[in-house]
């Protein structure tokens, strides 16, 4: 294969520069990323070759940095190349796969699978050189020239990092070389014309947002942590993942994008001050590689990192740093992972997997002399000494070695599987016709496979579906995870849950929280929210210039509730409840009027009863004493009509108290406007009575005329009718009508008689006013007439009273509501009442009833006497 054959891209160009220079260093001695563990130096060459008629070349991240065993805590800061024992379950699940195929009759029969296996990472110089290894054979750059002995490859398998697989892919894409990458899935190596040859076997996590989300509302965690890989991965991770949480309102309390490169520099990272050590948010979602300096970071650091609810996927690997005498911080983290069935016969494999089945394993030599005090041989740096037979992986801790299949190492055993099915098709349908045979067996450029591989389609053996077609709409599954870790090495990732994305919505997560083990020291569910949810009764209020989740809890306003927690707004309280003081609920507001029933309407209806009776004995007395002086001297006539109107005003006070309804409502004041105009002008009718009996003795006929003629009493209907012509424009107009104030009483609906017309009432008040003004103004300037039974005082007095009940009625009844504005108005109709009834004919009954010698004829004498 000779690559200066070739037009190569300037890309290409500028890392065959490098790798000129690295070479150049190389031949230095210079160790380009190497470490001595023991004897032997960790090496770029080394590599694991199995022959066979067709065989797979891999580029693995074997060696990772790691932080010293011997030195712990923040102080540290010994970072070192090491073999890294689960990303060595790779290794051992492409030897599983290909001898598996090997065993099957009816796959590839008659043709053997190879592999080789090559280092990749941790950094792009140690991929380069080691994919130039893999094309040349030698460490040393001589263009257009190679030193490797023939090999049957037809496919690479890469991974974990999209940087290797893309570094990687950028020069096997010059040949259309097939290449099956089995980290997660990357949607910028999905471009078919940058990678034409490159193929994914990890399937899109287009649910993995949309399920992490969902985890935090079913916990109700609205504040949470991002800290995020700083790679083209992690950006469109985070693109999904913002949103998502917008939609379900759960706030981003910090991102932290941490940079793939530059690792070194972030040793030294003041992380006391990051937002990851300082922020409040006790949720926090990983996602990266552990691969990368990313992992690097957390490792560095992980003894500083407070106690959390760390979220994140399966390709973050959070045991490889664990130490079996402490509690981790990583303690109870939830792991996103996607489900595939299990390859029930690999844990079976890996017990049998030793250095003396496979000698020239230099990884697994490595792994040996790390976990079994093995030393490697200073002359092949392959064999080992001193070491027991009887050694077995799975005995190592958990955190060292995992004998379950991981997401990684299940992705190798599909590749493998994609490239022999891919095989198998193409020699049973036998699609090369030109395909050289030799010794028997068909053999095809690696080319020439692209054209079925991008298309396959199978089952692998534990019945899951595999497709090379990122365009095929494949039902991911999620597993959730617990990762519990004790002393002494006692943890596990328990599967707590299940996440189907192609469920209805509310039953596509599914917990078993009874297995949940939380962070140390927590046992129930943790909160994790910018602020404590508002309990009833309160609302929330957004704090300016900060997230929707941070926010202050505020009352309720008046009639307004909140009967839960977490409430944004209250809700009203419909017209006929209120609220009660702790704005939880509504209540039913009690219907109330000036009933009867209630100690101020039974006071008042009793007045009026007992006034009316009253009114109605002063009426008897008056009728049985008609022939005495007192009556006679008073037009005893005028005096009935008076008194009846009284006995009238007193009753028309009831109308007022009980229910109102449509009729009382309108007799209210009607009733009330032309009885009390009838005993107005009545007083008004006496005093001008008085007035012209006293001008009788003057010269002229005409005052005795009109006072023989009885002209005084045409005032009472005159003036009545004025009155009943205003209250029927006022029933004309707008009458009164029933009214339901929810408003005047916090906890009452109050029914009241609304007077319709504000104008037409104050008319009729008017009127009245303009009369009892009349009556005192005359009654006034009859009061020094002479004259035994002169009632002119009286008539002073009581219009004096009745214009003082009015006049103070109006201000008092602005200032009051409801059935108290109703009772005013009642008690002023009795006052005025008692007023002119007690003034005018209180004195006259006391004459009449306890003074019978002053009704005379000796005390009266001779003086004139009038009906």
């Amino acid at each position: 294969m000779h690559i200066a054959s070739l037009k190569v891209p300037f890309v290409i160009r500028k890392t065959l520069t490098m790798l000129t220079l690295i070479s150049f260093f190389l031949t230095l001695k210079f160790p380009v990323g190497l470490c001595n563990l023991a004897n032997c130096f960790v090496s770029l060459e080394d590599n694991v070759y199995q022959d066979g008629d067709m065989v797979i070349s891999a580029f693995l991240p074997l060696y990772t940095y790691q932080t010293s065993p011997y030195t712990e805590g923040p102080e540290s800061t010994d970072i070192y190349l090491r073999i890294h024992p689960t990303n060595y379950q790779f290794a051992m699940a492409l030897t599983f796969a290909v001898e598996e195929i090997n065993r099957n009759p009816l796959l590839l029969p008659n043709t053997s699978l190879g592999y080789s296996i090559y280092i990749a990472g941790p950094t792009q110089e140690v991929t380069v050189l080691s994919f130039f290894i893999w094309l040349t054979g030698k460490t040393t750059f001589i263009p257009n020239y190679t030193c490797r002995t023939e090999e049957n490859s037809i496919a690479a398998i890469t991974g974990t990092t999209w940087e290797i697989s893309s570094l990687i892919g950028t020069f096997l894409g010059l040949y259309n070389f097939p290449q099956l990458s089995f980290g997660s899935f990357e949607p910028n190596m999905n471009d078919p014309v940058k990678f034409p040859s490159l193929y994914q076997m990890a399937t899109k996590d287009t649910s993995l947002a949309l399920g992490m989300v969902s985890l935090m509302v079913y916990f109700r965690w609205n504040w949470v942590g991002l800290v995020i890989s700083d790679e083209e991965k992690g950006v469109h991770f985070v693109s999904e993942l913002i949103p998502e949480m917008e939609r379900n309102r759960v706030c981003v309390a910090f991102k932290e994008m941490i940079p793939i490169t530059h690792m070194f520099s972030m040793i030294f990272t003041d992380v006391y001050n990051s937002p990851i050590v300082m922020n409040s948010a006790k949720v926090i979602i990983i996602y990266g590689d552990t691969d990368s300096s990313f992992g690097v970071f957390f490792r560095r650091w992980e003894y500083v990192f407070p106690w959390r609810i760390w979220v994140t996927t399966s390709q973050w690997d959070i045991s490889t740093a664990m130490r079996h005498f402490i509690l981790d911080s990583f303690h109870g983290t939830l792991i996103f992972s996607q489900h595939h069935g299990e390859i029930s016969t690999f844990k079976d494999f890996v017990k049998t997997v030793t250095p003396s089945k496979y000698p020239e394993d230099i990884f697994l030599a490595r792994l040996w002399e790390i976990y079994f005090n093995c030393a490697i041989s200073n002359t092949s740096c392959k064999a080992l000494e001193n070491c027991s037979s009887r050694g077995s992986l799975e005995w190592l801790p958990w955190y060292h070695f995992d004998t379950a299949m991981s997401d990684g190492s299940y992705h190798v055993y599909n590749a493998v599987y994609a490239v022999a099915h891919t095989l198998h098709k193409m020699l049973m349908q036998q699609i090369d016709k030109q395909a050289v045979k030799n010794g028997g067996k068909m053999r095809f450029p690696p080319w020439k496979l692209n054209r079925v591989l991008k298309n396959i389609q199978f089952k692998n053996p534990s019945g899951d579906s595999v497709t090379l077609n990122p365009s095929k709409d494949i039902h991911i599954d999620y597993d959730i995870l617990n990762f519990w870790n004790f002393p002494q090495g006692l943890g596990y990732k328990v599967k707590i849950g299940t996440f189907s994305p192609y469920l209805p919505p509310g039953q596509q997560l599914s917990l078993y929280e009874d297995k949940i083990e939380w962070s140390t020291g927590v046992t129930e569910t943790p909160i994790s929210v910018c602020s404590e949810n508002c309990g009833p009764g309160f609302r929330r209020s957004l704090q300016e210039g900060k997230a929707v989740c941070c926010f202050d809890c505020s009352l309720c306003p008046e009639n307004e509730i909140s009967n839960g927690t977490g409430k944004r707004e209250c809700v009203k309280c419909p017209y006929d409840q209120y609220a009660n003081t702790e704005r939880t609920q509504c209540i039913q507001k009690a219907v109330t009027f000036l009933a009867y029933e209630n100690p101020l309407g039974m006071t008042l209806a009793g007045m009026a009863l007992c006034f009316s009776t009253l009114s109605a004995f002063v009426l008897g007395v008056f009728v049985k004493h008609q022939n005495t002086p007192v009556v006679k001297a008073n037009n005893r006539t005028l005096s009935y009509i008076l008194l009846i109107s009284l006995t009238f005003c007193f009753l028309c006070s009831l109308l007022f108290i009980g229910q109102p309804n449509t009729v009382t409502c309108v007799l209210q004041q009607i009733t009330f406007g032309v009885v009390f105009t009838v005993a107005v002008s009545t007083v008004l009718a006496k005093t001008i009575t008085v007035v012209l009996a006293f001008q009788i003795t003057t010269p002229g006929r005409r005052m005795r005329g009109l006072l023989v003629s009885g002209a005084p009493r045409f005032i009472i209907p005159i003036c009545t009718i004025i009155q009943i012509i205003i209250c029927g424009m006022w029933l004309g107009t707008s009458p009164p009508f029933v009214e339901i104030d929810t408003h005047s009483e916090h906890s009452q609906i109050i029914i009241v008689c609304n007077k319709g017309s504000v104008i037409a009432f104050y008319c009729v008040l008017g009127y009245l006013g303009a009369l009892s003004i009349g009556s005192f103004t005359v009654a006034f300037l009859a009061r020094q007439l002479p004259d035994t039974f002169n009632e002119a005082k009286l008539l002073t007095f009581s219009m004096l009273v009745f214009c003082s009940v009015w006049v103070t009625f109006l201000p008092v009844y602005h200032s009051t509501k409801g059935k108290v504005m109703v009772a005013v108005e009642v008690f002023s109709i009795l006052a005025s009442s008692i007023g002119l009834l007690g003034c005018i004919f209180f004195p006259k009954c006391y004459v009449i009833l306890m003074r019978p010698v002053k009704i005379s004829l000796k005390a009266t004498g001779d003086r004139v006497q009038w009906r």
